[in-house]
Order: structure tokens, then sequence, then C-alpha cells
């Protein structure tokens, strides 16, 4: 389950955060999680947490958005939405893309006090 150790890195992070930029507590943690990413968002949220617990952003609640894959077909060159690693272009049909979102896991945005 390496959500669990993603979870700890988002802390700490957060904590690393919180000593550069002088605030207390974070209340609202908005992440985003690529459908693509392998990360699975509820495995996320129960490591959250988990590894929150006696820091400052216990309590906090965690916001999850999954934007879907994208890639670019290098046959029909559109720009398409794609639901899983290896399917064809819903375009074309083509194997030959490149996935240009939708893989990657980012903290957009906090609330903090």
């Amino acid at each position: 389950m390496h959500e669990a150790s993603l979870a700890l890195r988002m802390v700490e992070i957060l904590e690393e955060q919180a000593r550069a930029q002088h605030f207390e507590r974070v209340r609202r943690v908005f992440v985003e999680i690529g459908r693509l990413s392998h990360v699975e968002p509820e495995a996320l949220r129960f490591g959250f947490e988990a590894a929150s617990l006696g820091t400052i952003a216990e309590g906090a609640e965690l916001t999850i958005e999954e934007p879907p894959g994208r890639a670019h077909c290098m046959d029909c060159e559109g720009d398409v939405e794609v639901e899983a690693l290896g399917e064809p272009c819903p375009a074309c049909g083509s194997h030959r893309w490149l996935l240009t979102a939708g893989d990657e896991m980012k903290v957009r945005e906090l609330e903090v006090v």
C-alpha cells in the first residue's frame, strides 16, 4: 500500500510548509490524483488520517479531485481523454499516444490558520 508512504510524505511537506510560512494548523487539503496515477483515493484518505495524528494536519479535511487521463495521439494528432493505459486512441484507434496528464498527484491548495 504505497498510499501510506504518500500520505506520510504529504504530512511531512505540510509541516515543512508550516514552518516556512508560519501557519499553525491545516484545516483542509485539496489534492489532485490523476485517474491513471495508481493511487487509490480512499486508501490515501485512510493513510492521511493516520499519518496526520498529532501533527498540524490532524483533523484536516482531505478533498480529492480525480482528473482524467489525457494523451496526445501521434497518428491523428488529437488530444484525447483516455481511461486506461494501453487502450487505443478514442479518436482513431491508434496505440501510438503519449500520456500528457492524469498520472500525477499534487497538493493543489491548502486552507490554514
